[in-house]
């Protein structure tokens, strides 16, 4: 059943986060009812982490010492009306020659098709030099015409001017794909700096998708639109034809 969100949206004061499943595959995802924002990024970028502080809850996602412990596309229902995707890491993982391919696709099949995928937060490590993985990934995004911010993590582990200069050097990299450079913010899972600032991200997200669906909602009497397991619109990213 889809659903229609009325009344104000209170992201930053997150009252309930509940896993929903876990997909190996595009096919195996739950339905496309409801908003959703992943979390992507090179193993050990501290995404779990990040999660973790986001939600509120320090067991929402698994924080584990072997980098790449992700292997699944993991579904997070949050406030009851949109999802938190917590997608497999690109880069180094145990097992990567075997498994790295099918993951990497199913990773690839839900970015370019998920029609209610709303965002991307792309974490980059704050206290490295710009990566050739990193660069490669969000030029990836680009020529797919995924929507993303970036995320410069961990700011808390080294000192400000290291930050600045590293995420300088990464926006010059990649400033010759763009007109205007993506929006960029900076979090410490530790301080929980940038919490309410990636909140607002998916509030200004939420308060948009809120305002179309009041403004496309059918005049009394109108036949419903047909609603499936993944309704389509046919568009790449729906705009007021969104399903939910």
């Amino acid at each position: 059943m889809l659903r229609q969100w009325r009344g104000p949206f209170s992201i930053v004061n997150i009252a309930s986060a509940i896993f929903e499943c876990s997909a190996p595959d595009l096919d195996t995802c739950p339905d496309e009812s409801l908003p959703e924002f992943a979390f992507i990024g090179r193993s050990n970028v501290g995404k779990s982490s990040l999660l973790n502080m986001l939600s509120g809850r320090p067991d929402l996602a698994r924080v584990s010492p072997t980098p790449g412990f992700t292997k699944l596309i993991n579904f997070f229902i949050m406030n009851g009306c949109w999802r938190l995707v917590d997608l497999p890491g690109y880069g180094f993982a145990e097992g990567a020659r075997k498994d790295s391919a099918k993951f990497n696709q199913a990773v690839s099949h839900y970015l370019k098709q998920r029609t209610n995928l709303c965002s991307v937060f792309a974490l980059i490590e704050s206290g490295l030099p710009p990566q050739d993985i990193d660069i490669e990934f969000i030029g990836w995004l680009t020529r797919n015409a995924v929507p993303f911010v970036l995320v410069f993590t961990k700011t808390d582990k080294i000192n400000a001017a290291t930050v600045s200069a590293n995420m300088a050097a990464f926006m010059e990299q990649i400033a010759p794909w763009f007109v205007q450079p993506p929006a960029t913010f900076m979090c410490s899972s530790e301080t929980g700096h940038g919490r309410a600032e990636l909140l607002g991200v998916i509030d200004e997200a939420m308060t948009a998708i809120q305002a179309e669906a009041k403004a496309a909602a059918p005049a009394a009497g109108d036949a419903p639109a047909p609603a499936g397991k993944h309704a389509k619109s046919g568009k790449r990213r729906p705009d007021l034809a969104r399903p939910w």
